[in-house]
């Protein structure tokens, strides 16, 4: 697959505002079959930035206003998920894809696995479009 090929369809997925959000991207990286990574630099390489984060972590408004980031630590955690992202830490952080794990095999939500983690102090790290 040539970056061409993944340049026009992330064309094909922007919003009004000509952001790229993370579910889009996905939907980029699920039709063509790249990598995450590829769809993350070609949308770099093009000027167009990643919004609305499946975690919550960037691109829900402006970072000078820390409005950028929703997610929120959680109230309570869940013993299974507490467990479950101190299992997944690697150099002391929470890889994005190890969060998207959690969520899918605990069925919960991604959101969720992201404000258990900022409630344990647990660093997202690793963004698997590499915005992070």
């Amino acid at each position: 697959m040539t970056e061409e090929h993944i340049v026009e369809a992330i064309r094909r997925h922007l919003d009004r505002e000509g952001k790229l959000s993370c579910a889009a991207a996905f939907r980029v990286v699920e039709e063509l079959g790249v990598e995450p990574l590829e769809v993350g630099r070609a949308a770099d390489d093009i000027g167009v930035r990643l919004s609305r984060c499946q975690l919550g972590l960037f691109g829900y408004g402006p970072k000078a206003e820390g409005r950028h980031k929703v997610v929120k630590p959680a109230e309570v955690v869940e013993p299974g998920v507490a467990q479950a992202i101190r299992d997944g830490l690697r150099d002391g952080g929470l890889s994005c894809e190890a969060a998207w794990e959690i969520a899918g095999v605990l069925r919960v939500s991604r959101m969720d696995v992201a404000a258990a983690a900022e409630a344990l102090g647990v660093k997202i790290v690793r963004c698997q479009l590499g915005a992070f």
